[in-house]
């Protein structure tokens, strides 16, 4: 909430009501509202306690149409669920038409609202026509999806003046809702959904991987129950053709139901439509396992139990969040046992994520006993066997974690002039496969090797443009973050992993939809999986220093602070488990590891190339 400082009208007080929950509702005190003339830009509130609503105020009688545009901007940013304050601002015909949920433009600053048309109002049956321009930091879609954008944003508010009550209304909008980026943060919250893969089993009993999904919902109207019409409307289209659901197709919450919670027992209930009813014991139990992962970013200690009811109250099923670890690999590995880099003898070595004080230690095997010198390395997840790719870079070798095993021939080579030209450190995905790329130049390939061996594959990647730099998988196996160069600068990229496999035949494995999701660096350097839709990156602005921070894999930004800095980092290495540090190699000082709360603590002077498994 702000004043118009350059407009010439006069200034009205405005004031804003904040519920503080239990029915109390806050008067914060008083704006300036201007009553003509030019409309800025305006940040409203900042960043509240979760707790905190805003609502805004209707249009008062004789609202000038400067305070008409305004008063419906700013009650796009409220938390009134279905917008009816937003409403009132508008004629009869155009609240039948506008849809607020079709999409949510995310601008730098709030809409700049300047008069574009006036018509003489003589008679009581005037127009005005305001344009609103800013630029674009991105858009959430009907889905809830996220993008990044950077266009220009020009739309138009037509208003008119009512002949029966002399009123001043808006007559035509673009669909949708617009709001500054300090709104859109206060507003909204990324949570991920979770569906499973539909081309990739993993885990020891067979059972299907699950993708995150991340989608923003307003977080101040009921997000829980936002997010379960979401999670069963379907994933979004991005990852659609990569992921299936276990909720039969028509799926949705029974007619009436309008919001659900945990009860005194943090168990959800979730009543159902008709076309569950039918749904077997195991088809339920994955129904609620989805429902169980997705209601873990909701809550600060997540839901215990599910019960899932048919569309005449019965009981479907019910399951815990213990039981829904066994239906469903949500992660491929249980907490990784150790942190593992290259040392100064170029071996590879491994340290107790717990450390306690205790010397890095060769692993067993070649990798680490034998006198083959690394570059980089790959522990696969089981953390049974690792890829290490030799010092000049140019062969790949795969060693099991046996000790006195013998090294074998490499399974990969590259024919690169340089060391910068040939082989990445390799990433394992969530099968048990070992990705690779070969950075030569007049040979540049994405390499596949099933079970890190055998002829490799060598996987399409349409709509690539420049050179990959490096390559991480993740857990999940369906997507995968590259570091493409192209021109002098390099840009971080997520693509889905499609695999076509046919009876008898090996797969044909493709990378598709690649998008860019950290823009605003022009150089990225490093890059990890640092969660189930985080990574943490690792680059630079244009001239600008060396910096740390996370994105999503939509390309927005999570809530919180970014690493604490760190001079001369080369790598970075962080688990898809939050809960266990960062580890980085630093020109300065080697190995440093970075906990939760605390600052970067050195390891060992002398090590490169960190790695969790993966």
């Amino acid at each position: 909430m702000g004043a118009d400082r350059e407009g010439s009208g006069r200034l009205r007080p405005v004031r804003v009501g904040v519920y503080l929950g239990c029915g109390a509702l806050l008067l914060t005190g008083c704006a300036s509202m201007p009553d003509s003339g030019d409309l800025r830009g305006v940040e409203s509130t900042p960043r509240q306690d979760s707790q905190v609503r805003v609502f805004a105020l209707p249009p008062r009688d004789d609202a000038r149409p400067a305070e008409i545009v305004q008063g419906f901007l700013e009650a796009l940013t409220s938390d009134d669920a279905q917008y009816k304050t937003a409403l009132k601002y508008l004629t009869t015909a155009a609240r039948k038409t506008w849809d607020p949920f079709s999409s949510t433009t995310v601008l730098t600053d709030g809409p700049d609202a300047r008069p574009e048309q006036r018509v003489n109002d003589q008679g009581g049956d005037g127009t005005y026509s305001y344009v609103l321009a800013g630029t674009k930091v991105a858009t959430v879609n009907d889905q809830h999806a996220y993008a990044p954008d950077s266009a220009a944003y020009r739309a138009t508010v037509h208003l008119t003046r009512q002949k029966d009550t002399k009123q001043w209304r808006i007559d035509g909008l673009p669909q949708g809702v617009v709001m500054g980026n300090s709104d859109f943060q206060r507003n909204y919250v990324s949570v991920n959904k979770y569906y499973f893969a539909s081309n990739m089993p993993t885990g020891s009993g067979g059972q299907p991987a699950t993708v995150a999904d991340p989608v923003y919902v307003r977080e101040k109207v009921d997000p829980m129950t936002e997010m379960v019409r979401a999670l069963l409307k379907g994933p979004t289209r991005w990852l659609d053709p990569v992921v299936t659901s276990s909720f039969p197709t028509g799926t949705e919450l029974k007619e009436g139901v309008t919001s659900l919670s945990p009860d005194d027992a943090n168990k959800v209930t979730v009543p159902l439509n008709h076309r569950a009813d039918q749904v077997s014991d195991t088809q339920c139990d994955k129904m609620a396992a989805q429902l169980l992962l997705t209601f873990r970013d909701l809550t600060p200690t997540g839901v215990d139990e599910v019960e899932l009811q048919r569309s005449d109250g019965s009981r479907l099923c019910d399951l815990s969040e213990d039981r829904a670890e066994i239906i469903a690999a949500h992660r491929t590995t249980e907490h990784p046992g150790y942190e593992y880099f290259i040392d100064g003898k170029q071996r590879l070595v491994r340290l107790s994520s717990g450390n306690g004080g205790k010397d890095p230690e060769p692993v067993p095997g070649a990798l680490g006993e034998g006198d083959r010198k690394l570059r980089s390395a790959a522990v696969a997840r089981d953390e049974e066997s690792a890829a290490g790719v030799s010092a000049d870079g140019s062969s790949l070798y795969v060693g099991s974690f046996v000790s006195g095993a013998s090294l074998g021939d490499a399974v990969l080579h590259s024919q690169g002039r340089t060391v910068q030209d040939r082989l990445t450190t390799p990433s394992w995905d969530g099968r048990g496969d070992l990705w690779v790329a070969d950075r030569d130049p007049a040979h540049p390939r994405l390499l596949l090797l099933e079970k890190g061996g055998g002829e490799p594959l060598q996987v399409s990647t349409p709509g690539l443009d420049g050179r990959i730099k490096a390559v991480r998988v993740a857990a999940d196996g369906v997507r995968i973050a590259l570091i493409v160069e192209k021109d002098g600068k390099s840009s971080l990229q997520i693509g889905r992993i499609d695999r076509d496999i046919e009876s008898g035949q090996r797969p044909s494995v493709s990378v598709f939809e690649l998008h860019s999701v950290a823009p605003q660096l022009e150089e990225v350097t490093a890059m990890s999986w640092a969660g189930d839709s985080r990574l943490v990156v690792v680059g630079r602005e244009s001239e600008g220093v060396l910096q740390m921070r996370y994105v999503q894999v939509d390309g927005s930004t999570p809530v919180g602070a970014a690493p604490s800095a760190l001079t001369g980092v080369k790598e970075i290495a962080a688990s898809e488990d939050e809960r266990l540090p960062l580890v980085a190699h630093s020109e300065e000082d080697g190995i440093v590891r970075l906990s939760s709360g605390e600052q970067w603590q050195k390891v060992v002077k002398n090590g490169t190339a960190p790695v969790y498994p993966g």
